[in-house]
């Protein structure tokens, strides 16, 4: 797909709904009691990935449109499920799964099985889970097992691995414990508490006891993390504007607003609303020159899946921006730093990669070229942002791989 420079961006717009929400939505509503109705669910690949596990462990799932219908059941059958490309289904369903009586197996596509589980099944053993990976990847198999609670520190900061932990300690005896660097993203525990689970937090720990969970409702916002595409955009093309209705704004995901906004973007949010999480309108305006930008590894938890994003947007900066302590990258979809990287200089930039980053050296623009997106979603949809402010635009290989976060990504910029 080959995307051309924009001379103006002044738009108010709609973004895709929040993939991390509807996973959970799903996957935690198919092991309640009950029946609920979540509306404006994100249905691309990964989260249809989750619908079919689910209804494969025997939950009855009805879509219609962007409304999804799901009964729980307190019972799983057994069952050899496929996760498709989606790390979270495979995390958070290991974790799930673990003290539930069940024997299944878990396995997905090419990308996936190149991606480390053993630090999901390493703390599920410690609690007693009869959990196996293949030389440390997918697939997984698990195997009926009595559970107890355990006192967990975090190695890496990732809300997956957290997700898994907390979703074993409701079908294990005792108190189970998870104590992060830094917080990560909280959906897990705003929605178990939603849903009837005993869990509290206390600072940087999180601990849960046994529980029934109950159905519910929901209603998904928009995604920040695709939202932030749009807000790239704004800030790439000269005399920039974008408003972004309705997004979520859980404070543990907005790190890249305060990035762009130490860049020298306006930005604001109005429109408040709150149903289990937070959400409103963010507008983004630039109003000169962009300045570059240091994240560190406290930040990285907050925007791990916009550093893509803000490094082409640091290709249009005036200096070096600087990312550290985002090794985590390395083990997404593609190894983001390699494939970042390779975007920019595909495009004209210069980056130096490091083991935890890289430094982007901006010069001000891109002048564009032929990017391969490496089948990453996240790197198709970064190289078209910065094709939109670039001097002759890009053409993108795999642009595909964006409906398995955004579909209707490329009508919405285009």
């Amino acid at each position: 797909m080959f995307i051309r420079p924009l001379k103006s961006f002044d738009k108010t717009l709609e973004t895709a709904p929040d993939k991390s929400i509807t996973h959970r939505a799903v996957m935690f509503n198919a092991a309640a009691e009950g029946s609920a109705v979540i509306t404006n669910a994100l249905l691309g690949g990964d989260c249809r990935s989750t619908i079919a596990c689910m209804e494969r462990l025997g939950a009855r799932i009805e879509v219609d449109g962007s409304t999804v219908k799901v009964r729980g059941t307190a019972c799983f059958r057994d069952a050899v499920l496929d996760a498709g490309n989606s790390g979270t289904t495979t995390r958070l369903l290991t974790g799930l799964l673990a003290g539930r009586g069940v024997s299944a197996t878990i396995d997905g596509d090419d990308s996936l099985r190149t991606r480390p589980m053993k630090r999901v099944t390493g703390p599920l053993s410690l609690m007693g889970a009869d959990v196996t990976t293949t030389d440390g990847k997918v697939p997984i198999s698990v195997r009926p097992a009595a559970l107890h609670g355990i006192d967990y520190m975090m190695s890496v900061a990732s809300a997956q691995v957290k997700s898994a932990i907390l979703l074993a300690g409701i079908g294990a005896d005792g108190v189970t414990k998870v104590t992060e660097r830094t917080l990560s993203r909280d959906h897990t525990e705003l929605m178990l508490k939603a849903m009837g689970a005993d869990i509290m937090r206390n600072g940087l720990t999180v601990s849960v006891k046994r529980s029934e969970l109950h159905s519910l409702d929901v209603r998904v916002p928009g995604d920040i993390s695709s939202a932030a595409f749009l807000l790239g955009a704004a800030a790439v093309v000269k005399d920039g504007r974008v408003t972004v209705r309705g997004v979520g704004l859980n404070p543990t995901r907005t790190g890249v607003l305060d990035v762009l906004s130490s860049m020298g973007m306006e930005i604001t949010t109005d429109n408040p609303g709150c149903g289990a999480e937070p959400y409103g309108d963010i507008t983004a305006v630039r109003c000169g020159e962009l300045r570059p930008f240091t994240i560190t590894e406290k930040d990285v938890p907050s925007l791990i899946d916009e550093i893509p994003l803000l490094a082409i947007v640091a290709a249009y900066a005036e200096g070096d921006s600087v990312i550290s302590g985002a090794g985590e990258l390395r083990v997404k979809e593609s190894d983001r730093i390699e494939t970042t990287a390779a975007m920019i200089r595909a495009m004209g930039g210069e980056v130096e990669t490091r083991p935890d980053g890289m430094i982007i050296k901006g010069r001000g623009g891109l002048t564009g070229g032929k990017v391969d997106s490496f089948g990453d979603h996240r790197i198709a949809m970064s190289a078209a942002i910065g094709a939109l402010g670039s001097r002759n635009g890009c053409e993108i290989t795999g642009a595909d791989s964006a409906a398995i976060s955004y579909p209707g990504f490329w009508e919405t910029i285009c």
